[in-house]
């Protein structure tokens, strides 16, 4: 996780549950604990269509990577499988 956030351009780093409540959000970046809940609970939204669009495509599949861009930032989501009953790390890098 460090190599990440130390990584050029990473301006934020969020860790949820399956639930998006919030793991981990470093304090130290200007984003607020409540806009890192908010970023969270629609990634997770998100992440869940996703999930499904791609099961529709192949039941015998799962996402494994959502990556979003827009013209200043780029975010990038890497769920855990659902049969892990894991926690998805949200990154948030500035595009270049």
């Amino acid at each position: 996780m460090r190599r990440i956030i130390k990584h050029v351009g990473v301006q934020d780093v969020i860790i949820t549950d399956k639930e998006a409540k919030l793991i981990y959000h470093d304090s130290k970046t200007s984003m607020s604990s409540q806009d890192a809940q908010n970023y969270a609970s629609h990634l997770a939204k998100l992440t869940t269509q996703a999930r499904s669009v791609v099961r529709d495509l192949d039941p015998q599949n799962d996402l494994s990577f959502l990556r979003i861009r827009s013209k200043k930032h780029e975010i990038m989501v890497a769920p855990e499988p659902e049969h892990r009953g894991g926690e998805a790390v949200d990154c948030r890098w500035q595009s270049v």
